[in-house]
């Protein structure tokens, strides 16, 4: 008796512990060039219908989340995708391709491969805006979203920021020079510690040609540098009434030192949409990088229904 319940019990540990680590997958999508293969890190009990998808910023990967996802891998399923053209995601053929409208096809894929009827979304800057655009579809899977410093505007001067560092040359001689050049790129994140900033940063970099480099494609550049004032209207436009197409339950969280998502924005975010609340963060810019306890915290309160502060 005593061995069948010992087993029993290294048994459930095992369970546990296997669902506290992450698991490498990938899906096979569809580009209008062909397909590629988009990879995502999976949390939690693979068979647990209670799912978020976290999607990262516009440089990142998915492994962005890890602490998040462990801390929620007990009461969820987690999925963090890197993004195609970034992390351990395909690099698309053209890239021309590289925007919302193929992420978002991409993140439908996604969504099928997980056999739920819902997802809830947690989107950092671009994962943001891939979160807005697909939740405002009609049938949208989405059910509850936050919606990390983004929105439906962006403010000129970060787009200016992020275009004189986007898609340029950058090798490292060592592992930890890569490191730190990616921290001072993201320092508006918060005050990290040298090994927050090792934990987050090092799925960006990878050992090629004898140097250390960023994992991302330098041609998700194009598209964005190619962006016309015009165009930029346009897309603020179709966000917008994406945003206010959406009917659950959405928060929105601003660091308060962004430079790419103001107070006013925010404000027009909680009166346009239909269940939007918000929170600032203080000692942060563009984004809260969600590494600390009650920034954590935070989140799971609302992704488990709870009410969360607003500001």
């Amino acid at each position: 008796m005593t061995d069948v319940s010992a087993s029993v019990t290294r048994t459930d540990l095992n369970t546990a512990s296997s669902q506290s680590m992450p698991r490498q997958r990938y899906v096979q999508c569809l580009s209008p060039a062909g397909l590629h293969r988009l990879a995502y890190t999976e949390w939690g009990d693979p068979h647990n219908p209670r799912v978020i998808v976290c999607v990262h910023g516009l440089t990142r990967s998915g492994r962005d989340f890890d602490r998040f996802a462990a801390a929620m891998a007990t009461t969820h399923r987690v999925v963090c995708p890197d993004v195609v053209g970034r992390g351990l995601s395909s690099w698309l053929d053209n890239p021309n391709f590289y925007g919302v409208p193929q992420y978002v096809a991409d993140m439908v894929t996604l969504i099928a491969r997980l056999q739920v009827e819902t997802v809830d979304w947690f989107g950092t800057s671009m994962g943001g805006l891939i979160g807005m655009a697909l939740a405002g579809l009609k049938g949208s899977p989405v059910h509850r979203m936050l919606i990390n410093d983004v929105g439906p505007h962006i403010e000129p001067d970060a787009l200016k920021r992020i275009g004189a560092y986007l898609g340029k040359p950058a090798r490292f001689d060592t592992l930890q020079q890569g490191i730190e050049h990616a921290a001072l790129l993201a320092e508006s994140f918060g005050p990290l510690t040298p090994d927050e900033w090792r934990e987050i940063n090092t799925p960006l970099l990878h050992e090629r040609d004898g140097a250390w480099q960023f994992r991302y494609d330098p041609r998700i550049a194009q598209p964005f540098t190619a962006v016309t004032p015009e165009m930029s209207a346009l897309g603020e436009a179709a966000l917008w009434k994406s945003f206010a197409a959406i009917e659950g339950p959405v928060l929105v969280v601003r660091g308060a030192q962004s430079d790419l998502l103001s107070r006013d924005t925010v404000k027009q975010m909680v009166e346009r949409g239909h269940n939007v609340s918000s929170v600032e963060i203080d000692g942060v810019g563009h984004a809260p990088a969600f590494l600390a306890a009650d920034q954590i915290a935070l989140a799971r309160r609302f992704f488990i229904g709870e009410s969360v502060d607003a500001s």
